[in-house]
């Protein structure tokens, strides 16, 4: 009867190990593990002004009351996104109309789409150094935010505070891939013309580094996508307590059958 019970709880683990998750490579880039030093050609990072962006802009110089002119008033609040939060006020932001322009202080309409910020700095600067000496322009994106979703341990909406931010950079902010995270399968989509436009990269690969994908735009989503087996396992419920309700119930069973072959053998 003994081993009637154990060929059944056999059984019962195979069965369990069948439907258990394969481990997943956790490695990114992992054409370069064999690999002594190298390096790789970095793509063009900065990014380029849309319509519906907001540009933070200032205006300073050894005079402030001769920049004073360039400036926005001061407003509570500064961002559209915080409209509902109380805050210190500070200078209001410049939004680009669907057209691309701004209606600058004293310069008025100026089209900015298409311009990345630090362009936009040395039009700014070589115009108002007409009338202002030595004047220092910043000019900042207000709205660079990405959405990381999918396998990732934190999905979240990242705020970027600069200009240079990689998918890695946001895989980082959102806790990394989860152990079901395809690294062969991150979809990334980017507002481009007018259309949501989607790419596919291979993190194990080293070669995404030169994609144009590589580094972030405003308004970009990371879509980090499951594993086959993760996809598969959760049509079974692959949670613990799935797999003790499966070892439950075959053991319970085999107890079962054993009883009745000892009530069986007695009689």
């Amino acid at each position: 009867m003994k081993q009637i019970t154990l060929l059944l709880c056999a059984i019962g683990l195979f069965i369990l190990s069948s439907c258990s998750s394969q481990k997943p490579t956790l490695s990114v880039f992992k054409d370069l593990q064999e690999i002594g030093d190298g390096s790789i050609d970095l793509p063009d990072y900065e990014i380029k002004i849309r319509p519906q962006d907001d540009l933070y802009i200032t205006v300073t110089s050894m005079d402030p009351s001769a920049t004073a002119p360039y400036n926005l008033p001061m407003g509570n609040p500064a961002v559209r996104e915080e409209l509902q939060m109380a805050q210190t006020p500070r200078q209001q932001t410049f939004i680009v109309d669907k057209e691309g322009n701004i209606n600058f202080p004293q310069l008025g309409k100026i089209h900015v789409e298409g311009m990345t910020p630090t362009q936009l700095v040395d039009y700014l600067t070589e115009r108002i150094s007409k009338d202002v000496k030595d004047p220092v322009v910043r000019v900042e994106l207000i709205n660079f935010t990405v959405n990381v979703l999918g396998e990732v341990r934190q999905p979240a909406k990242v705020r970027v505070t600069g200009e240079r931010f990689s998918v890695l950079d946001a895989l980082a902010a959102a806790g990394h891939m989860t152990e079901y995270g395809d690294r062969t399968n991150v979809l990334i989509v980017r507002e481009k013309d007018g259309k949501a436009v989607y790419h596919k990269v291979d993190l194990t690969k080293s070669d995404i580094v030169s994609s144009p994908y590589f580094y972030l735009q405003q308004n970009d989503v990371v879509m980090v996508s499951p594993t086959p087996v993760k996809e598969s396992n959760s049509r079974y419920d692959t949670n613990s307590s799935y797999r003790m309700q499966v070892v439950s119930t075959i053991v319970s069973g085999a107890s079962v059958i054993a009883s009745l072959i000892i009530a069986l053998t007695v009689k």
